[in-house]
């Protein structure tokens, strides 16, 4: 299985502005710039995509385990919060990737705290992030 995005930039770093585009549609012409990126400007950047991918990832990736052992789970959130240093030398670098999970499901919380590491260190966007990954999980 393979899935794809486009990103189409124009003119200089900070002058300049993209836009993102996704193979199923969801992303149609989603601007991105500079200060969207380093600025905290009204728009998205690709740390803020990577971080959905990963939040949504993980969270079906959880509940697949879960579903496994025959738990269904009210709800799973999970938060992905990407962090880039843009200070590296040689570049800015994505240094860690960290989930806040909330779950609520009908089971103990040892059993969700044991599938909620496998999950973090099985979601294949963890897998792909080299970057350390941690997480926090309240178990509602």
């Amino acid at each position: 299985m393979e899935k794809h995005a486009t990103a189409v930039w124009k003119g200089s770093l900070k002058e300049g502005g993209g836009t993102l585009n996704s193979q199923s549609g969801a992303l149609s012409n989603l601007g991105y710039t500079f200060a969207t990126r380093f600025e905290g400007g009204k728009g998205t950047n690709p740390e803020e995509l990577i971080g959905a991918a990963h939040a949504g990832c993980y969270a079906m990736f959880l509940s697949a385990l879960m579903s496994g052992e025959g738990i269904v789970p009210e709800s799973i959130e999970a938060t992905s919060t990407i962090a880039l240093d843009p200070t590296t030398e040689g570049g800015p670098t994505v240094k860690t990737a960290h989930l806040v999970v909330k779950v609520k499901a009908p089971t103990d919380e040892g059993k969700i705290r044991e599938l909620a590491d496998k999950a973090k260190a099985g979601c294949p966007i963890s897998k792909l992030l080299n970057a350390t990954v941690t997480m926090e999980l309240a178990v509602l």
